[in-house]
């Protein structure tokens, strides 16, 4: 699948998310700072399949027992960065795209694919 260059790593906000546009689809791009001087960027589809909106980047982050999450700023459900399920409604999943860093570039896979996806 292509990689599609998305924006620099310094546009991101530590703990926070954007939204990028990826093949015209909108898509949450999360970087967070797992431990002592740990970053790691996620990406997950926007689009909150429970809220029926694309608010997904504007949630909250954190985690539930070992999930790292998104909690939707709707409904609060919590959608795990990692593959994509929602806590709350195991049958609902949100995207999961493949991240990677290159040259201080954020890239994302256009194959979105929900298993383990972040980059260090």
């Amino acid at each position: 699948m292509a990689w599609t260059d998305i924006c620099a790593v310094e546009d991101l906000v530590e703990n926070s998310g954007i939204c990028a546009l990826l093949n015209g689809q909108q898509v949450a791009v999360f970087l967070l700072e797992l431990q002592l001087q740990e970053r790691r960027v996620f990406a997950v589809g926007n689009y909150d399949p429970i809220g029926g909106a694309n608010v997904l980047s504007r949630g909250i982050l954190g985690s539930v027992g070992e999930q790292i999450v998104v909690a939707s700023p709707l409904y609060k459900q919590h959608f795990s960065l990692t593959t994509g399920r929602c806590l709350e409604q195991p049958d609902v999943v949100i995207p999961v795209y493949r991240v990677k860093l290159q040259q201080g570039r954020v890239w994302l896979n256009a194959g979105q694919q929900n298993q383990q996806a972040s980059a260090a």
